[in-house]
This record gives structure tokens, C-alpha cells and sequence, in this order.
């Protein structure tokens, strides 16, 4: 590389190797950066314009962490670095110094990428692909790294702290919450400073949710061939950066604004939780960009095969983070601990989190990463949440991640869309799903809370498209509809998509309150989807990842209309039912065995004639109907001391005929809470007379525990 005379020349002084990234104290900036395997690094020194200013060439070298410290450099400075090293691709370096790369420890990103061919490592086009060696420089088509004042009073901030059995989550993102609300300032939708609008906070209170999930929120990259069909990386799983707020989510120009939006949350006594993806980055494969992590040091950050050349992809992104490496390891436990410490947000939900917790040998929940979570004191007591599978081998690892943690149960979405789509031969399975799935998460102390219940997520139809299309339609994603997944579990009950016909609308509506219901009242933790409350639709596309358009965004003024407002008057009313009844999110598994101490059964089950469900009821693919009843005096903990409250019985009939049911007798006086039937059933000669396809939930006094019996009802087989 040719020498240039920079006119500026700052100041520089040894600094120290900790902590990482570029550090504002007052007087002066520490820069540490960790790279194995360079020979030298170049700390570049920018403009506000994007114009190289300077390069220093860092001093020191400690522990595999190069660092310097600039007396002269403030907050606001924009920075890279240029990274020297070997460029040898067959045995995994990568480093080109003529590629400007961002700080993995950067707090703040400014600017957004603008693709060509500048920011590969390897020259486009060349025969020899990636092993030919690119000399133009990157820096004008990178965003910049940014200099942090942390600074930032909280005053009466304080976390909600919400007990895991009373967590109702709300998956969220940023733009598609706010960018549709008329109520919010035009200039304010689709950042932080929209979702912490008095319009946001209201309607998150008003349905009775204690936490918004938001989709990633860490910065993130445009594919460039959805930049080329005129879309984006709407979702933003494709991070590039694991410390700083997307820059797009900025109203202003401080990441301060983050920070007042969970101040706002908590006062509000909402929790924030993050959606992370620490499984890979947005630099794809051999043949992807060099932005950061591919140039600092290839080897230390990603899983390479065996041939070093390429990537172990278990991502289906093209690469794979490797947290069996230290470097790497510590850069995503820094970035957890960062946004608990700094950020103050309540949790993470982990994206293709059996990634995080595989070995050399495969997944082991007792893992390097899984481990240091679970120790390290910050981060033990916020909530854990993981998506339990990937494209790798062994991949799915439902129910088998360690204490402490929350799985996404897909299982559950499954079995509750087949029951209220009129699958045979789901009865038995909706028993475990309905109580907690303890098949899956009853060993090592967990708790049904380990259950992360969901029918919906971003990741498919919403529940409007669920009830009203039995395809997907995802044309408007330019793949000609080959994305997204073909097993939906879907029903469009008569017409595919929108429809005039009021008798498929009726029967529409009244599916998704069964959903809801059997969503929010079962045990577990509920995972609400945005927009599902007032029936959102995305026009039957079930992969709207690249949709930052109307599409995706809620649209405010439809919700307004009165159908959509009872559908969130409903779940508001199935989230106090929640609240109000301990049996509706117990602390502990249901055992379904009786209880001579108390002289009942913690939970029973009933043919509609109010007789006991016996095993070969259970394994009748054509039944589809049942009756739950739990008890309001059994013990919650195990301390075994009675509750004194009502019992609850659930009668479902997710068939396509009528049914009468008949509380059994010792269920004395029983009350309507709840009935998804536009009608609500009243009892007649001491029946209940269900529609088809319908939940009513009743409150009875049970008799004294010594008229119940042992054995008045089986467990679901």
C-alpha cells in the first residue's frame, strides 16, 4: 500500500487491551481490538462526511488484543480499522488491509452499506474467485463506527422483574409496531423514540402483555439482491454488528434514544426483550463481503471445515459464529452483558440458539456458551429464551436446553393449529401441550414456564392468514414463491383469502378466539404475535422478511373498526382470566394422579358426558372433543398447602357438529367465564350445548374432597 501523508496527526498513547472496543473516559478514547492472528492494525480516523482523515497504527499487542489510546479523539468520532495479516484463504486468514472493517465492539454504527464490488476481500469476477487478492479501498462504500458518550441518567428506572409464570410475551418489531400509527409523530415512526410513544405503551397495557419481544434490533445489513428487487432485509437477521442499535431504528443521532425507550418501558412496567442472532453474520461465505469479523481474524471468529477454505454453514446464511473459540466466546457474553448492564433490557431470545450450544462434537447443554450464561451473575437472573433447532446435525434439541433457559415449542404451535383445523388424532398430544408439555421440560427442576407457547410468530402466516389461507402467497418476495414453508397447518374454510361470504367470516373470527384462547389460557409462557389481536394480515404471505412496506406494517386505522376491536377486547379479557386465576399459570406440572392428603386430582379429564376419559379414548383419532377440569384447592408449590380458589373446567369442541356436555356432579354450580361462540351457551337442564368449533370455559365450587373419589378421572395417555 502506497504511504500517505495524513495532514492531521493525533496524539497516541499505549492505552490498555480492556476493555474492548473504543471507550470514552473522560479525557480521552481507548481503542482495543481482539485479533489472533494479524500482524498489524490500522485505526482509521473519519470525517462526518465519510472522509479518511487518519491512520494510527496501533502501538501495542496484549494477549491477543491490539490497543492504543487517542488524549485527542471525543465522543462522535468515526472510526474503522484496516486490519494486516496473511491472505490465505486454504488455511482460513482472510486479512486484506485495503478493506475498511467495522469494530465488533463498535456501540454505534453511522451510515448504511452501500454495495460493490470494493467490499470484497477477493476480486469479482476473477477465475480464481476468492483466492485472487482485491486491492481497491472499501471505506467509501462502509458505514462508520461511532464514539460513545455512555453517559445517561436513569433516575427512578427500575425492571419490572415479571415473575416468569406471569410473563405474557409480545413479539414485536420496531417498524411494522409504529410505522402505520397515526397517532405518532410522522418523524418518530419506525424507531425507538415511535415505540415509546404514550399510543405504543397504551395499547400494550390495555391488552394486559408484560413484555415486548422485538425482532433484531442489532445492526444489520441489506442483502444486496434484495436491494436489486427493490426490497430489504425487513427482519433483520443479519447482523453485523452485536453492540450497536440499527441505525435505521434512530430517530436522532444518539443511541441514547434506546435507552429512553426502555426507561419508558419499565415506568410502564413492561419488560424488553431482544431477539439476537449470535449464531452468524451478514459476511456469508468465501464469497461473501469482508465488513468486519472475515477481516479482523476469520479463524477466530467463524466454524471453518476441515478443507479451511470454506465455512461450516449449519446457519443456511452461509456461515456459522464459532463459541468454542475464546474470542469469540467473550465478544458475545460482552455483548449480552452489555445491553443488561448499559441498556438495562430484561432478556434475549436466542435465534437458532442449538447453534450456540454445539460442540465440536455436537449440541451438549452443558456447552462452553450455555455454561458461561448460566454462571455469570448478570446474566443468570434475566429471562432465556431459545429457538431450539437449526439446519445442522442434530439440530433439533426441543426440551433439551439447560436450566435456566425457555424454548420456543414449536410442538405446541403444531398440535393446536391441527386441533382447531380438525386433524384426527390429536387429542391426546393437545393434553401435554394444553398443561405445559412436561414430556418435554418436566426434569431437572424446570418449571412450565420452560414452555414457550406460540401459534403464530413472524416466521409464517399471522393468525388471520392461519384461518384464511390454505397457501402461501408469497410472490411479492421476487422467488416465485419458492420461500417460506409448505407446511402451514393452515385452513381457509371455504375461500382462499378475502371474502365477502359472511358465514366463512363468522367461522373465521370464531377460530382465531379458539386459538387465542387455547394460546393464552393454557400453561406455559404465551408468545403473542403483533397484530394478532385485531387480526393483521399479510395477504397470505407467510415470509415476509423482506417486506418493509404496508405489507407487513400494522395498519392502525383498520384495527380501529369494530370487529378487530372485540378481537382485542377478547384478549384482553382471556389476559385477566390469566392474571386473575393461578391455575392459568402454575408454577409447577400438573401430576393428573390423586391426591389422598387432599382428596382430589390437581387436574381431571372427561368425556363430554362428564365420565372419566379412559386409554382407549385417548388413542380415538375421530375424537375431538373434551373436558378439563382443574382444581382450585391443589397445591400450586411443593409445599403441598391447599389453594382456596374456584375450579376451572374447560369444555372444547374443536368438531364440526354441535355437543352437549354435562359437568360432572361434584363440580357444583358452575358459572360462564368465557365461550368463543358469537352466542355464549347457557346451561339447560344441566348441559352445556356447544356449537361447533368452540371453548367455553366455566367456574364451579367443588364439593367437599371427600365426595370426589379416587379415580374419577384418568390422565391423558
Amino acid at each position: 500500500m502506497p504511504t500517505r501523508k495524513w495532514s492531521r496527526q493525533s496524539r497516541l498513547e499505549e492505552g490498555t487491551p480492556y476493555p474492548l472496543g473504543a471507550t470514552w473516559d473522560g479525557l480521552g478514547v481507548n481503542f482495543a481490538l481482539y485479533s489472533r492472528h494479524a500482524t498489524k492494525v490500522e485505526l482509521c480516523l473519519f470525517d462526518e462526511r465519510g472522509r479518511e482523515q487518519e491512520r494510527i497504527v496501533l502501538p501495542e499487542y496484549t494477549d491477543e488484543i491490539w490497543h492504543g489510546y487517542l488524549p485527542d479523539a471525543r465522543p462522535g468520532q468515526r472510526y474503522g480499522y484496516r486490519v494486516h495479516g496473511p491472505y490465505e484463504p486454504d488455511a482460513g486468514h482472510r486479512f486484506n488491509p485495503h478493506k475498511l472493517l467495522l469494530d465488533p465492539y463498535a456501540k454505534q454504527v453511522a451510515g448504511e452499506l452501500k454495495w460493490a464490488p470494493h467490499l470484497f476481500g477477493y476480486t469479482l469476477g476473477h477465475r480464481d474467485l476468492d483466492l485472487s487478492f482485491d486491492r481497491r479501498d472499501s471505506a467509501p462504500y462502509m458505514p462508520k463506527c461511532v464514539v460513545i458518550d455512555p453517559a445517561f441518567t436513569w433516575g427512578r428506572e427500575r425492571a419490572p422483574a415479571t415473575p416468569w409464570d406471569r410473563t405474557v410475551v409480545y413479539e414485536a418489531h420496531v417498524r411494522g409496531l409504529t410505522m402505520r400509527n397515526g397517532a405518532i409523530p410522522e418523524g418518530l415512526r419506525g424507531t425507538f423514540a415511535g415505540l415509546r410513544h404514550d399510543a405504543v405503551i397504551s395499547h400494550l397495557k390495555y391488552l394486559g402483555v408484560t413484555a415486548i419481544e422485538l425482532l433484531p434490533v442489532h445492526a444489520f445489513v441489506d442483502d444486496q439482491y434484495l436491494l436489486d428487487k427493490g426490497l430489504r432485509n425487513y427482519w433483520g437477521y443479519n447482523s453485523i454488528g452485536f453492540f450497536a442499535p440499527h441505525p435505521r431504528y434512530l430517530s436522532g443521532t444518539s443511541v441514547t434514544e434506546f435507552k429512553q425507550m426502555v426507561a419508558r418501558m419499565h415506568d410502564a412496567g413492561l419488560e424488553v426483550i431482544l431477539d439476537v442472532v449470535y449464531n452468524h453474520t451478514a459476511e456469508g461465505n468465501e464469497l461473501g463481503p469482508t465488513l468486519s469479523f472475515k477481516g479482523i481474524d476469520n479463524t477466530g471468529y467463524y466454524r471453518l471445515a476441515d478443507d479451511r477454505r470454506y465455512y461450516i454453514n449449519d446457519t443456511g446464511t452461509g456461515n456459522t459464529f464459532d463459541l468454542t473459540n475464546a474470542g469469540a466466546l467473550r465478544m458475545v457474553m460482552d455483548s449480552l452483558r452489555y445491553w443488561v448492564r448499559e441498556m438495562r433490557v430484561d432478556g434475549f431470545r436466542f435465534d437458532l440458539a442449538t447453534i450456540l450450544g454445539r460442540e465440536r462434537t455436537g449440541f451438549d447443554a452443558s456447552c462452553s456458551f450455555l455454561d458461561a450464561v448460566r454462571q455469570d451473575p448478570m446474566l443468570a437472573h434475566v429471562k432465556l429464551i431459545a429457538e431450539p433447532w437449526d439446519i445442522g446435525p442434530g439440530g433439533y434439541q426441543l426440551g433439551n436446553f439447560a436450566p435456566g433457559w425457555a424454548e420456543w415449542n414449536d410442538k405446541f404451535r403444531d398440535n393446536v393449529r391441527a386441533l382447531w383445523r380438525g386433524d384426527p388424532g390429536q387429542l391426546a398430544e393437545f393434553a401435554t401441550r394444553f398443561t405445559g408439555s412436561a414430556d418435554l421440560f418436566d426434569h431437572h427442576g424446570r418449571k412450565p414456564h420452560s414452555s414457550v407457547n406460540f401459534v403464530t410468530a413472524h416466521d409464517g402466516f399471522t393468525l388471520r392468514d392461519l384461518v384464511s389461507y390454505n397457501d402461501k402467497h408469497n410472490l411479492a418476495n421476487g422467488e416465485d414463491g419458492r420461500d417460506g414453508s409448505d407446511n402451514n397447518i393452515s385452513w381457509n374454510h371455504g375461500a382462499e383469502g378475502e371474502t365477502d361470504d359472511p358465514e366463512i367470516n363468522a367461522l373465521r373470527a370464531r377460530q382465531m378466539r379458539n386459538l387465542l384462547g387455547t394460546l393464552l389460557l393454557s400453561q406455559g409462557t404465551p408468545m403473542l404475535l403483533s397484530g394478532d389481536e385485531f387480526g393483521h394480515s399479510q395477504q397470505g404471505n407467510n415470509n415476509a422478511y423482506c417486506q418493509d412496506n404496508e405489507l407487513a406494517w400494522l395498519d392502525w386505522e383498520a384495527a380501529a373498526a369494530p370487529g378487530p376491536q372485540r378481537q382485542a377486547a377478547f384478549v384482553r379479557r382471556l389476559l385477566r382470566l390469566r392474571r386473575h386465576y393461578p391455575q392459568l399459570r402454575r408454577r409447577r406440572f400438573f401430576m393428573g394422579e390423586y391426591d389422598r392428603a387432599h382428596g382430589l386430582h390437581d387436574i381431571a379429564w372427561f368425556r363430554p358426558d362428564g365420565s372419566a376419559m379412559e386409554e382407549g379414548d385417548w388413542h380415538d383419532g375421530e375424537r375431538r372433543v373434551l373436558m378439563a377440569c382443574l382444581d382450585g384447592q391443589a397445591p400450586t408449590s411443593g409445599l403441598h398447602q391447599p389453594e382456596r380458589e374456584d375450579s376451572l373446567v374447560f369444555l372444547f369442541n374443536a368438531g364440526d357438529a354441535p355437543q352437549e356436555f354435562r359437568v360432572p356432579q361434584h363440580l357444583q354450580a358452575p358459572r360462564l367465564l368465557l365461550s368463543t361462540a358469537e352466542e355464549p351457551p347457557q346451561p339447560e337442564d344441566g348441559a352445556w350445548h356447544l356449537p361447533p368449533r368452540c371453548i367455553v370455559l366455566l367456574a364451579t365450587r367443588p364439593a367437599p374432597a371427600a365426595t370426589t373419589g379416587e379415580g374419577s378421572a384418568a390422565t391423558a395417555g
